[in-house]
């Protein structure tokens, strides 16, 4: 008894220290990525009307200038910007002496005098500057008109068109008629490698410069004094109360930016956060504590909680694009087809308002985003075509688009200046919808869950695999269909998954392809069995199921599919082998586990769904008359010897279920060999 109080007290830890484990990754993980917003966040657009109460100034602040406006003065200052540049009068002389000490003896072809020429006119130029070509061109790039000179210790204002760069002094130098004439000959002398640059660029002194005008920009036009009304309710917002409102916000963000501000946001947001990961996880406890049993399960809950707030606090923080173009219904719509329709609205509901805690306008995003929500769990009760994920795009862009506009016209009775931008954000939202389906392939690889469209895909009787089994073991093949449908009617009346044990049933006896003559179904009179000893035919019947698995992993089947093909015979026996080797052999004690299967048991509805199926499948095939007694004692006596032996024990099947499927598989089978009521014989004296 203390053993198994202690064992149960383990437990108990070790469970709460799961999910204490889980919500703490999540709370922390997701404060270090939200926005630190500090001071009331206030809702305002121009030309709409406020919607706060009376707002009085608290404390003196600066109107502050709009970006656009402090730009435009910007430009309008640099305009006049003239950047320095230092001259130095030893290039022309370093330049000119190596000119005259190659050319000493002349320029070969031409008369003495041009030597003279040239070197008057590379002293022109040097005197007028010669810039680097890059430099030049940037100058006229940034519409520059002047430069300034500074040649020794005093500074003169140049027009740029008076300078040069060493192209256009090269270019320069043959305007003259008499070079001009000589142009073909002068230009084997190189002439270019005489023009250097004598004009230096200076960083330090253009950039103080720079600096000095900009700072000398006012960043404000006028003050809001303590105690001044700022805006009343139900005033319209113009462009100078939008300054005056924008300048408050600065202002307070600015006056709660010191440290002790900050840790008091940091713990408002980690208590909030905290508040609404601990109620899902008490929600995960009371009615899905089965999630917490598959980790992969649960990860994905807690990911999909997690990621979209980060990507809302990096979209704030970088200031890109619009929140509203995040498809934050994915998450909604994953876990509705992996999951469940409840957890996917409050795994959904909790997401949006830890995402609210980001943005500005939290009432209008909570409202759009719920219904975003609850459309996408409700479009998509059974996704089974990809169509209906581009139907469910559409309609969650159509819903938004009208809760957004109902919202409005609550605030705002002019419909020509309502904001026309969100409808656009919608749009997108709708688009980026569309990617659910590619990104379902990866959820599903990497958490190991499995949707009704893959399973679908895996029932296509064209693939390779069932191709070949319908080839290879007809026999096998039209049994499989038959379990599956009978298997899935069972799984609609009882609320199992249809899709799952219809697409497992195909894949269950895909093992037999390899000895498909040695299965009664693929036979035609001749039994190879019949040569073999009992253990080996056991052995080779057992066999099956270790070849499907092979064939399953060979194929990339996924897991939910490989055990339904390890499960279909759970522990059970080959009995007819084991009893006929038993009355063979009364006195010898026999090894069961060679006439046992590997299992294990099903243990899940859809794997049991499929043992009964299967098993009164097959059995059905024995008998002597199709009758609708023979037909209920058969199934009867399949499943309740199933039972008895206790192959359901592992899995959450319930005696209603079980009761359910007999009634199924006895409808079904009736239907399948048409029995039909005894009519009455005629009496003799009747017979006319």
């Amino acid at each position: 008894m203390d053993r198994l109080r202690t064992i149960k007290d383990r437990t108990f830890w070790r469970n709460l220290a799961i999910r204490f484990s889980l919500v703490g990754i999540s709370v922390i993980v997701i404060v270090w990525f939200l926005p630190r917003n500090s001071g009331p966040q206030f809702r305002y657009d121009v030309g709409k009307p406020w919607m706060n109460g009376s707002l009085i100034a608290k404390f003196d602040f600066p109107i502050y200038k709009t970006d656009d406006a402090i730009k435009q003065e910007q430009d309008s200052v640099m305009s006049a910007f003239e950047p320095y540049y230092n001259y130095n009068p030893n290039t022309e002389k370093e330049q000119i002496g190596r000119f005259k000490s190659t050319f000493s003896n002349g320029i070969p072809g031409l008369p003495d005098d041009y030597m003279r020429i040239i070197i008057d006119r590379m002293h022109r130029l040097y005197q007028a500057g010669i810039m680097p070509p890059d430099e030049y061109s940037e100058i006229y790039r940034d519409s520059t008109n002047m430069v300034r000179i500074v040649s020794n210790r005093s500074a003169t204002s140049v027009q740029i068109n008076c300078l040069y760069s060493t192209i256009a002094a090269y270019e320069r130098l043959f305007l003259d008629e008499k070079l001009a004439e000589q142009r073909t000959l002068l230009q084997r002398c190189n002439l270019n490698e005489y023009l250097v640059p004598n004009l230096t660029y200076d960083k330090e002194r253009s950039e103080t410069e720079r600096n000095d005008m900009l700072s000398g920009i006012a960043i404000a036009s006028g003050m809001v004094l303590s105690g001044q009304k700022i805006i009343d309710r139900g005033e319209i917002v113009d462009d100078h109360s939008f300054r005056v409102l924008n300048s408050l916000e600065k202002e307070m963000k600015r006056r709660n930016a010191g440290e002790s501000q900050l840790s008091t946001t940091i713990a408002g947001q980690a208590l909030f956060v905290f508040i609404l990961m601990v109620l899902f996880t008490i929600y995960l406890d009371l009615f899905r504590k089965d999630y917490f049993e598959k980790p992969r399960s649960i990860t994905m809950l807690y990911v999909m909680i997690a990621i979209f707030p980060i990507l809302v606090s990096l979209m704030i923080g970088h200031n890109v694009f619009s929140v509203y173009v995040i498809p934050f219904a994915i998450t909604p719509i994953f876990v509705r087809v992996f999951m469940d329709s409840r957890t996917a609205f409050i795994s959904h509901a909790v997401m949006v308002l830890i995402c609210a805690a980001a943005v500005k306008y939290q009432y209008e995003f909570i409202i759009v985003q719920l219904v975003a929500g609850l459309v996408a769990i409700q479009s998509l009760r059974e996704l089974s075509q990809r169509a209906q994920l581009f139907k469910t795009a559409l309609m969650i862009t159509v819903s938004c688009a009208a809760m957004y506009f109902a919202l409005q016209l609550m605030q705002n009775n002019n419909i020509l200046t309502m904001d026309q931008d969100m409808y656009k954000y919608f749009v997108v939202n709708g688009v980026l919808l569309l990617f659910a389906y590619p990104l379902m392939l990866i959820v599903e690889k990497t958490f190991g869950f499995i949707s009704n469209v893959t399973l679908i895909e895996l029932s296509n009787t064209s693939k390779d695999l069932l191709r070949r089994l319908s080839e290879v073991a007809p026999g096998t093949f039209q049994h499989s269909i038959t379990v599956g449908n009978l298997g899935a009617e069972i799984a609609v009346k009882i609320g199992a998954k249809a899709q799952l044990v219809r697409t497992g049933a195909l894949y269950h006896d895909i093992g037999k392809m390899n000895n498909s003559a040695f299965f009664t179904e693929n036979q035609a009179g001749v039994n190879p069995l019949d040569k073999m000893t009992r253990i080996e035919a056991a052995q080779t019947v057992i066999g099956h199921v270790a070849e499907g698995l092979k064939m399953a992993e060979k194929h990339n089947l996924p897991n939910v599919i490989k055990n339904f093909i390890k499960t279909h015979h759970g522990k059970g026996k080959t009995k007819f082998f084991y009893i006929s080797y038993k009355n063979e052999h009364p006195d010898e004690e026999i090894d069961e586990s060679l006439f046992t299967y590997p299992g294990p048991n099903p243990f899940t509805r859809e794997q049991a769904i499929l043992m009964m199926a299967d098993g009164v499948e097959a059995a059905s095939r024995s008998l002597p008359e199709y009758t609708e007694e023979g037909i209920s004692n058969l199934v009867n006596r399949i499943i309740d010897g199933m039972v008895n032996e206790g192959f359901f024990q592992d899995c959450p099947i319930t005696f209603y279920d079980i009761s359910v499927s007999k009634q199924v598989l006895i409808e079904r089978l009736k239907a399948i060999y048409h029995t039909r009521i005894s009519y009455p014989a005629l009496k003799k004296g009747e017979q006319q």
